[in-house]
Parts: structure tokens; C-alpha cells; sequence
């Protein structure tokens, strides 16, 4: 698959992002955006945008992470661990971006997708992962009239008791949804389960919610300790139903 990095213009500057086409034919492709997990760009990332291409959408990937600067690779796993370098790093890019800020970017891609010839008219599918997950969602709710299908796994954050969750937007949220929670998930337990689902059924919005025994949070990229094949594959099969059977 084709992968060029390209700087995509926002309000506040332009974003770093990566676009992904397929290697044969030359569109135009139903495009489709990856909302990123926590620990930023990196090839796992690459992986999962080449292997979308890879089943004929046009793919865009944004750092979201891009007000913070130029950064290095991150070690979540040092972060995690109590390392100081890694635990401020990470502090950093989590504090450079939010929900406000996450739409804005979500709205660039938007654009920028319109503008491209090789990305086909119309709705456009997001997948997201971690903090992707509610972002997702949250994209769903916020451009209803451009999102034609959302999916979000082993996200956090869905369903809680601040004022921007995205459970909130289910009544605007035009599009078909997928939603896969990780087990003993401290950021989507059952109850958070339990509220969204029950939020988008009472708003009439066509979607599957539930939580997948035996993946953990963290279950699809290639790199993450926790990765399941098995999971992972079983994503990619649903993630490609959904998108062929809206987008296509």
C-alpha cells in the first residue's frame, strides 16, 4: 500500500497525518479515518492503515497529537512503569490535545478528504482505538451528516458522567455503529456498557455494542503486550463488514 505523509491544515496549523490508498486501480475510494490510541504514531499504526487500504478505502491518519511538536517515539510501557522521561512525555501529548480540539481535527480530515479527488464523495466510516474509541463516537455525533458508520475498540471513556461523553450525542448520531469493549476495562466497564448501550437503542441509531471476552485493553495493534490475534482478525472482519456494507 501507497502511505504519503502530508500536512493537513487546521484552524490552529497544520496537523502531521498519513494517507493510505490502495495499490491497484486509481479510485476514487470510500474514505475511512483511524482515530489513534494513546501511544501515538508509530508503525503498528502504519500496519493498520496499510491493511484498510489494503481492503479498498481510502485512509487517513492524523496525529493527534500534533500541537504538542515533533516528539520520539513514546514507551508507554516506561510510562506506565513510573519512568520520568517517558511518564512527562506522555503527560505532554496527552495534554495537547481534547475534545474540542479532537473534532477540529476530525473536521480537517473531513475536508481534506473532500478535496481529494482520489477519496470517493459522500459519507465517510472512523475506526478508533484507547481514547480513539470515544472519538469515534463522538466524531458520529458531532458530523452526523458525514459520518456514515463509527466504530470504536477497546475504548474508554463512552459513557461516564462528564458533559462532553459521547454517549450524550446518540440522538444526533446518524450512523451505523460498532462499539467492542475489552474486559476488566477500568475505562469502559459494564456500566459504562450498559448506558451506552442503552443510549443508542433509545436513540433509534442502528448499532452493536458489547464487550469481547478474552481481549484486554489494548487487544488490535500488533505491538501492545496484551495484542490477541485471534481478536485482532476478528476486528478487522467486522471493522470490513461495516464499512463495506455503508460505505461501499
Amino acid at each position: 500500500m501507497s502511505r504519503t505523509e502530508i500536512a493537513l491544515p487546521t484552524p490552529e496549523g497544520d496537523a502531521r497525518a498519513f494517507v493510505f490508498k490502495p495499490d491497484s486501480g486509481s479510485g476514487p475510494w470510500p474514505a475511512a479515518i483511524i482515530a489513534m490510541d494513546a501511544p501515538a504514531i508509530r508503525p503498528a499504526l502504519f500496519e493498520m492503515g496499510e491493511r484498510l487500504a489494503a481492503a479498498g478505502y481510502y485512509v487517513l491518519l492524523p496525529d493527534l497529537f500534533w500541537r504538542a511538536g515533533p516528539y520520539p517515539p513514546l514507551d508507554i510501557a516506561a510510562a506506565r512503569a513510573g519512568d520520568k522521561a517517558a511518564g512527562e512525555l506522555f503527560a505532554k501529548l496527552r495534554a495537547s490535545t481534547g475534545a474540542g480540539r479532537q473534532m477540529t481535527d476530525v473536521k480537517a480530515c473531513l475536508d481534506y478528504i473532500d478535496a481529494d479527488p482520489a477519496a470517493k464523495p459522500g459519507k465517510v466510516g472512523i475506526t478508533g482505538y484507547c481514547m480513539g474509541g470515544s472519538i469515534a463516537l463522538r466524531a458520529a455525533g458531532t458530523y452526523p451528516d458525514r459520518i456514515g458508520a463509527a466504530a470504536s475498540f477497546h475504548g474508554g471513556g463512552m459513557a461516564t458522567d462528564d458533559e462532553r461523553s459521547p454517549h450524550l450525542l446518540a440522538p444526533a448520531i446518524k450512523a451505523k455503529v460498532l462499539v467492542a469493549g475489552a474486559i476488566e476495562d477500568r475505562s469502559y466497564d459494564e456500566a459504562q456498557n450498559t448506558l451506552l448501550t442503552k443510549s443508542l437503542s433509545e436513540a433509534g441509531v442502528d448499532a452493536e455494542v458489547s464487550i469481547w471476552e478474552g481481549c484486554k485493553h489494548g487487544w488490535v495493534p500488533t505491538d501492545m503486550p496484551v495484542h490477541n490475534p485471534e481478536g485482532a482478525e476478528r476486528h478487522w472482519r467486522e471493522l470490513i463488514a461495516l464499512f463495506d456494507s455503508t460505505l461501499k
